[in-house]
């Protein structure tokens, strides 16, 4: 892959927030999961660079966006993020979140439709009480809010963490990404996060996401099954989805030949609808 350099740049207010922007053409922007920051999707920035402007941000209290004061609800995040699109200028964005970024953007899309231009979801879940299971549920509090609760470092929480996220056979070199990912975490940040998350809500409104949508599940993700995907398609009035073999949680970093190729084709096919002010 050819190798680009990105630009850090900010948004200001409050909280301050934190993004990456190369490329040009029209905006795409990434979103990152509830253990990750910007820089999980630099192999993306790259790999879509000569086709669009690409952007990846930190979320409020992730990577170099400052912190902030009070609990956390999703709008907060949807808002943060029209001050991106309001800051750079975008009209419509292609709009790629994985996780808790794809929580996000179901979110914004019923608080600012008209700033979309397209929607990959990746990894997702789209409510917590009713596309987890109560199994699921359990885990995904015991290992990210508990041990921190007791006192557990970020760094001794990581190990137990990867494992239950990432495919069987991934490869080491992504595991040590995810750790670095992990151990960059605002420990109150993360905490409000994972609180916010077990409200989270949007089942009545998929069939109102008109607009064009790609999902992207992992064969071997076990926080949420490609059987998730499948319960969104019935919904979804304009959705593909795609399943990637021997691929965990985070797709994009797991296989992101694989990832890149399906989101390109995606791209290419509405490249027209996203646009600058």
């Amino acid at each position: 892959m050819r190798s680009i350099t990105s630009t850090q740049k900010w948004v200001d207010g409050n909280p301050r927030i934190s993004f990456d922007e190369t490329g040009s053409g029209p905006p795409i922007v990434f979103l990152h999961g509830i253990g990750g920051n910007r820089t999980n999707w630099s192999n993306q920035l790259v790999a879509m660079s000569d086709l669009c402007t690409t952007i990846s941000w930190d979320a409020r209290g992730y990577g170099d966006s400052e912190d902030y004061e009070g609990p956390l609800n999703f709008r907060h995040f949807s808002e943060d993020l029209i001050r991106l699109l309001d800051d750079r200028q975008i009209e419509k964005a292609h709009l790629v979140g994985l996780s808790m970024g794809g929580r996000i953007l179901m979110d914004f899309f019923t608080y600012a439709s008209n700033r979309v231009a397209t929607l990959t979801l990746c990894d997702c879940f789209y409510s917590f009480s009713s596309a987890l299971s109560l199994d699921k549920r359990a885990e995904f509090i015991a290992l990210r809010q508990e041990p921190l609760k007791q006192g557990r470092t970020l760094k001794e929480l990581a190990p137990d963490l990867i494992e239950s996220l990432v495919a069987p056979n991934c490869k080491e070199e992504i595991k040590n990404d995810i750790f670095e990912s992990i151990n960059m975490l605002h420990v109150e940040s993360y905490l409000k996060t994972i609180a916010a998350s077990t409200t989270f809500d949007v089942t009545g409104h998929l069939k109102d996401f008109r607009i064009p949508v790609q999902l992207i599940f992992g064969e071997y993700d076990g926080l949420t099954p490609p059987s998730i995907g499948e319960k969104m398609m019935l919904e979804l009035p304009n959705a593909r989805m795609e399943v990637l073999r021997d691929c965990g949680h985070l797709s994009n970093m797991e296989k992101p030949q694989e990832f890149n190729s399906i989101l390109r084709k995606f791209i290419e096919l509405n490249l027209t609808s996203a646009s600058f002010k």
